[in-house]
């Protein structure tokens, strides 16, 4: 068997590549695909592919269409769907990458600290599992292959 997950998150700090080397530690046959972390790359897309825009508002539109068509296409293709949220920054869009899932029916585990218990119930309510560590993340995938 064969697993795609997407991780979804902030990308501020090295929390993917800390699940995905438990997860080769482990052998477990999982690919994973994820929006954007370069974040220039990211913010840049729209000018890069389109052109110069007229103002940041254009500039943040172009690139914001071509990041999302991106998170369509590999969270369509995703069997699973981590989303974590850290304890600083205003993560918008993993609510929405997360929010996404669940109205594609993709399975959800969601990764919080105790400190969000309260601002995320509603989108925990939604989740396959709710967890508060990466390292839980990865018991939880292996376990599907046990």
């Amino acid at each position: 068997m064969e697993l795609t997950v997407y991780l979804a998150g902030e990308i501020h700090t090295n929390w993917r590549d800390e699940l995905e080397e438990k997860v080769k530690d482990k052998k477990l046959n999982i690919n994973f695909v994820s929006p954007q972390t370069n974040h220039d790359l990211s913010d840049d897309i729209g000018e890069k592919i389109l052109g110069e825009q007229p103002s940041n508002y254009f500039r943040d539109d172009a690139a914001s269409s071509i990041n999302n068509l991106r998170t369509t296409v590999l969270m369509q293709k995703a069997d699973i769907v981590i989303a974590r949220f850290g304890d600083e920054y205003k993560q918008w869009n993993t609510a929405m990458d997360a929010t996404t899932a669940v109205n594609l029916g993709k399975p959800l585990i969601l990764i919080r600290p105790k400190a969000h218990i309260h601002p995320l119930k509603e989108l925990s309510n939604k989740a396959n599992v709710v967890l508060e560590e990466v390292d839980q993340a990865v018991e939880v995938l292996e376990y599907i292959y046990k």
